[in-house]
This record gives structure tokens, C-alpha cells and sequence, in this order.
């Protein structure tokens, strides 16, 4: 669990994303950051039991920095108004499919998958489902994955209007091989964020979604 200082200082930055407020408050920032470090940890530590992939990461390896790249943007606020994790073998940089904890009152969320990989890695996805879509929706329709996550996520940004070059609109499998994008996520409530049962849930959600990492990441090899 989160101590709810660290949630209180999320908060208060989403209300003061300003160099000025954030150097003042600098010490709640380091013990906030430490809490959070402290919860990656103990997901570690707990799934990596499960997934030897992530067993030998440290927190370090997973957590993304908090200043945000402003160069390319319109919105220059400095900092981000989350603490973000990435669980993927090789680091959060790796180009596998990986776990995800996003912290961020009012809008938390375990899960993860693959976000918008590049064309060739994408091409390798939408093949390893159109030969193996019969294993790809016993794990997507399982009853562990489908009572935390529901089914992928298919918004508009994460998927095409027509089948990609090669595929026919036909395909048993069209609905997978049109997404952009292969991620599951379920809601975390600021409630659950300082509950005990919050590291447990963590766990569970990685645990339901393993099966499909490994489908994605065997497709990706």
C-alpha cells in the first residue's frame, strides 16, 4: 500500500505543475518517490516469483522519471502528475510486451500489454494471431483474465478501420489483427491505493495478464 502522503503530494502537484511549488515541497517529493519505490519493489519481489522475466529488475529498471519531455509539446507543465512503472524483461525501455502501474488519483490503473509498437514488430504480432488465434482467445476469453481486465482495449487510437495489408475482412481474427495496440488495463481506485489489498491486486491483475505477455513476446522472438 501507498502511504496517503504520497497520493496527498500527486494531488497537490496536479494543482501546482510549476518549478517554483515543486522545489519548495522537495523532501515530500523524495519521501513520496520512496513510498512508490518501496510498492515496485514489493511487485517485484512478489510477481517476479511468478514471471521469472521480471525477478531480477530493481526499481530503478522500471519506474519513469517524473519531469516530462516538453520540447515537442504545447503543454509545458514540467512535471507529470503520476508515478509510472513499466515491468518488462530487459528493462522499461525493452521493446517487449510488459506489465504497467500507473499511479495518479482519480485516475490509477494496473495492467499492460504492447502500446503502439513499431511497424515491424507490429507486423510480427498480427501474424502470430492469425496462426495461433485459437490459443490467442482461449487467454483473452479465459475467466481469470476476463474478471479483471474485461477484453483488450479497442478505442479508436489503438486500432484500424480496415484490415491491414495481407488480411481479408473475413479473417476469424480481424478484430485482433486491426489493433494498433495490445494492452489490458483495470481501474485502481484512491481508496485501494492506501488499502493493504493493494499489493495483492497488482499481482493478481499481472498474473491474469502473464499468459498473454508471453503469447505477445513469443511472437515478437
Amino acid at each position: 500500500m501507498l502511504q496517503p502522503a504520497t497520493v496527498k503530494f500527486l494531488q497537490d502537484l496536479k494543482k501546482h505543475n510549476n518549478k517554483e511549488w515543486f522545489d519548495a515541497h522537495r523532501t515530500i517529493y523524495q519521501n513520496a518517490k520512496e513510498d512508490y519505490t518501496a510498492l515496485v519493489q514489493s511487485v517485484i519481489t512478489a510477481h517476479g516469483k511468478k514471471d521469472a522475466s521480471i525477478a531480477s529488475l530493481g526499481p530503478k529498471d522500471c519506474m519513469f522519471r517524473i519531469n516530462r519531455d516538453i520540447r515537442f509539446s504545447k503543454d509545458k507543465s514540467p512535471y507529470k502528475t503520476n508515478f509510472g512503472a513499466g515491468f518488462t524483461r530487459g528493462g522499461k525501455k525493452s521493446l517487449f510486451a510488459g506489465y504497467y502501474l500507473h499511479i495518479e488519483p482519480g485516475e490509477s490503473f494496473v495492467g499492460g500489454g504492447l502500446w503502439m509498437p513499431q511497424p515491424e514488430e507490429l507486423k510480427k504480432i498480427r501474424q502470430e494471431i492469425d496462426y495461433n488465434f485459437e490459443a490467442f482467445s482461449k487467454i483473452i476469453n479465459k475467466a481469470s483474465f476476463k474478471s479483471v481486465f474485461g477484453t483488450l482495449y479497442a478505442g479508436d487510437d489503438a486500432k484500424l478501420s480496415r484490415a491491414p495489408k495481407g488480411y481479408e475482412e473475413d479473417n476469424p481474427a480481424i478484430a485482433f489483427i486491426k489493433l494498433k495496440s495490445y494492452i489490458a488495463t483495470t481501474r485502481v481506485s484512491d481508496q485501494e491505493l492506501t488499502n493493504k489489498s493493494l499489493l495483492k491486486k497488482i499481482t493478481t491483475a499481472f498474473e491474469a495478464l502473464q499468459p498473454l505477455l508471453q503469447f505477445l513476446n513469443h511472437g515478437l522472438e
